[in-house]
C-alpha cells in the first residue's frame, strides 16, 4: 500500500543514495569504471526507504529511524556492489569453487566500505540520518 512516509523515506534515501555515490567515484582507484553506480545507489536508496525505513516511520524517533534507513542503505548498498563485482570477475574465470567467489564478495564489500571513509561522504551520511528520518516522521505526521 503507497503511504506517504513510504514515498517520502524511499525519495530521501535514494537522494542520499546517488550523493553518496557521487562522492564514492573520486574515491576510486585510477582507471576503475563506476559504470551505473550513481543509479544503482539511488534505486538501492528507493528500495530500502519503502521496505525498510517507511514502515517504521511514527514508531521511533527521528535519528533512530534515519540511523536504521542509512545502515540499510550502506549495508545493501555494500552487497549490492559487492555481488556486481564478484559476478564479473566470475565470468572472467578468476574463482575456481563457488565458495571462493562467496568469500571474495565479502572481501570485495569490505574493500567498498573503506571508499565511504572520507569526511564529505561521512558527513553526507550523517546529515542523511537526520534529514531523512526528520522529513519521514513529519510525512507520517501529516499525512499518515
Amino acid at each position: 500500500m503507497t503511504t506517504s512516509n513510504k514515498l517520502i523515506a524511499a525519495i530521501c534515501l535514494a537522494f542520499i543514495g546517488g550523493l553518496v555515490a557521487e562522492f564514492v567515484k573520486p574515491q576510486m582507484p585510477e582507471g576503475s569504471d563506476p559504470g551505473q553506480m550513481t543509479l544503482i545507489s539511488a534505486a538501492v536508496g528507493l528500495v530500502v526507504g519503502w521496505r525498510v525505513m517507511g514502515p517504521r516511520a511514527g514508531r521511533s524517533g527521528p535519528i533512530e529511524l534515519g540511523l536504521i534507513g542509512v545502515f540499510w542503505l550502506v549495508f545493501w548498498g555494500l552487497a549490492t556492489f559487492g555481488t556486481i563485482e564478484m559476478l564479473r570477475l566470475a565470468l572472467r574465470r578468476r574463482f575456481d569453487e563457488p565458495v571462493e567467489a562467496l568469500e571474495n564478495l565479502v572481501r570485495i564489500a569490505l574493500e567498498y566500505s573503506l571508499y565511504l571513509s572520507a569526511t564529505p561522504i561521512l558527513i553526507t551520511l550523517l546529515a542523511g540520518v537526520v534529514v531523512s528520518g526528520t522529513v519521514t516522521n513529519f510525512a507520517h505526521r501529516r499525512w499518515g
